[in-house]
């Protein structure tokens, strides 16, 4: 057996991980939309993580194309897979939204869209050779990748402000992890300039998640001891005053 021939199995084993992971990561926030459907809110739920990823899967769809980047069908199947999960999202983000929510979420889907179809046909038209339409497909997801790992810097931003990681799933945070790691191993056995620069860099900002997810877990346990604590000290008090208005009615 080839050294060539180990590394193309290699590359192929690691991919259908990254691919089982990434399925993880994409899915990871399905419990967040289960909350937000029961509760048919976003509440603080920001929509930039989703966005981020839909606009990020499709141009990593278009790099795995053959035409632009040959022999990259596990880069097609887990980012056309996710293109189909984050519109999922998205619309539920547009049915729960307020209308300002609502409104930013159209224009930013709209402008990824138009960006999209534009950019794959000046790329597929007017560039002739995989070699260069590796290079510009592949730099651009050099920049829509780290936008989608660096998206949730604002929710970050949010748990250091409030103390509490409640807008900051621990689920998605660690499939971002996995997802960092296995796509950078991906990169490195038959080296892929574009696809291990940002998932290495992904990784670091998700562990950034994790230790912040850490540093404040303890206190938004506490807070939501206690919220639940004045919840409850609330209804015995609405129970107190119902029971003392029934006795203060006058006798037929």
């Amino acid at each position: 057996m080839t050294a060539a021939t180990t590394d193309d199995i290699a590359r192929i084993v690691v991919g259908i991980i990254g691919n089982i992971i990434s399925g993880f990561l994409f899915l990871s926030p399905v419990p967040t939309f289960i909350q937000i459907w029961k509760k048919k809110s976003v509440e603080e739920f920001s929509p930039a993580p989703y966005l981020a990823t839909l606009v990020n899967c499709m141009v990593w769809t278009l790099y795995g194309l053959p035409m632009v980047h040959p022999h990259s069908v596990l880069v097609i199947t887990i980012n056309s897979s996710g293109c189909a999960i984050e519109i999922i999202y998205v619309t539920l983000f547009l049915i729960y939204s307020d209308h300002n929510k609502r409104l930013k979420v159209v224009l930013w889907l709209m402008a990824e869209l138009i960006f999209i179809a534009a950019f794959a046909t000046v790329t597929l038209t007017t560039v002739h050779t995989h070699e260069k339409r590796s290079a510009i497909v592949g730099t651009t997801c050099i920049i829509f990748n780290i936008m989608m790992y660096a998206s949730p810097l604002a929710v970050m931003k949010l748990v250091i402000m409030t103390k509490s990681v409640k807008y900051m799933p621990l689920f998605i945070s660690l499939a971002s992890f996995g997802n960092g790691v296995a796509w950078t191993t991906y990169a490195l056995i038959r080296f892929d300039l574009f696809i291990m620069v940002p998932n290495a860099l992904g990784t670091l900002f998700s562990v950034a998640q994790l230790i912040l997810y850490a540093t404040f877990y303890k206190s938004t346990k506490r807070q939501l001891a206690a919220r639940k604590a004045a919840k409850a000290e609330v209804d015995l008090s609405q129970v107190v005053v119902g029971n003392g208005d029934q006795r203060s009615k006058p006798n037929n």
